[in-house]
């Protein structure tokens, strides 16, 4: 699952919006539906656009961990916050984690084209098993929206946290709030049309959690899942990414690949006149529309939870 890509907000989950991060951990067939090869182009330039954010979430995590001399990415997708963290932390040898083949194939290539393929790898294969043929323990294990696509939860904290160092840090980025887009009046259609967009994705979540292989329901406090698998010192931080009106043409692309997927994804549930109203917004012709209307933005904040592996 490919999540740094995926998904800018939450929940960005594969059906909708990639994640991604991005994520992601595909491999036990949870997202047997979703083509995440496919997916690459849109992945990469989502975790892009997404870079200032996680440059940010980088360096509070240099503060939190000193010298890491092994980053893991466990469901890095094609590996732009991978990328990301390898410039961050210049000592480091980089693994980007995946169950796609191509999209760590395009991780390689990134490393490449930033100078940095001497000290980064990639691993193929099943979170969270696939950790276990790991050389080393990880100094930083980073989960960006990969666990909730795993059944059980908590039993992938505990498989990550076991793959640490003694002293070393696990985060993960789960939760935040739901990007937002759009003014709430677009002064067509009926108001509110992002906030209806979240509530069918959010009922997109549950009945992908609920069908997961071995889904177990949990209560989502992260810094208590991370403390029952065994870390200490758990913190957390929400970032923001605020890119304000009037918005880059990589933001508008952004803006109209996210609602498209949505229209697409959701058509059956939504009723015609919100479905004439992503039909306007994502016409390149209409002023009206996010291609040329000034008043698009993106809004989004993600959090961060940290747990330490006792020495």
């Amino acid at each position: 699952m490919a999540h740094d890509e995926h998904h800018p907000d939450h929940p960005d989950h594969a059906g909708h919006r990639p994640r991604p991060h991005g994520t992601h951990a595909h491999g036990e067939g949870h997202a047997h539906d979703i083509d995440w090869s496919e997916m690459a182009p849109m992945l990469e330039s989502q975790a892009e656009l997404f870079a200032p954010l996680y440059e940010r979430v980088t360096a509070w995590l240099a503060q939190e961990v000193t010298e890491p001399g092994l980053i893991v990415d466990a469901g890095s997708g094609p590996g732009v916050v991978a990328c990301v963290f390898a410039e961050a932390f210049p000592g480091a040898r980089v693994v980007a984690v995946d169950g796609t083949g191509p999209l760590l194939e395009r991780a390689a290539e990134r490393a490449a084209r930033q100078g940095l393929a001497d000290r980064f790898d990639t691993l193929t294969g099943d979170l969270p098993d696939v950790l276990k043929s790991l050389a080393y323990p990880a100094d930083l294990l980073w989960a960006s929206r990969s666990v909730h696509h795993l059944g059980d939860q908590q039993a992938a904290l505990t498989a990550f946290a076991e793959r640490l160092a003694p002293g070393g840090t696990l985060a993960v980025l789960e939760g935040g709030l739901p990007a937002r887009f759009l003014p709430r009046d677009l002064g067509f259609g009926r108001p509110g049309l992002q906030a209806r967009l979240d509530a069918l994705e959010q009922e997109w979540f549950e009945r992908m959690r609920a069908g997961l292989p071995g889904s177990v329901p949990v209560t989502e406090d992260w810094p208590a899942l991370l403390t029952a698998a065994g870390l200490r010192h758990t913190r957390s931080r929400t970032f923001l990414l605020d890119l304000p009106a009037p918005v880059s043409d990589h933001a508008r692309a952004h803006i109209a690949t996210t609602l498209t997927r949505l229209r697409d994804t959701a058509a059956e549930d939504l009723d015609a006149d919100d479905l004439a109203t992503l039909d306007r917004l994502l016409d390149p012709a209409d002023p009206a529309g996010v291609h040329r209307r000034p008043d698009v933005f993106v809004l989004a904040a993600h959090t961060v939870h940290t747990g330490v592996r006792p020495v």
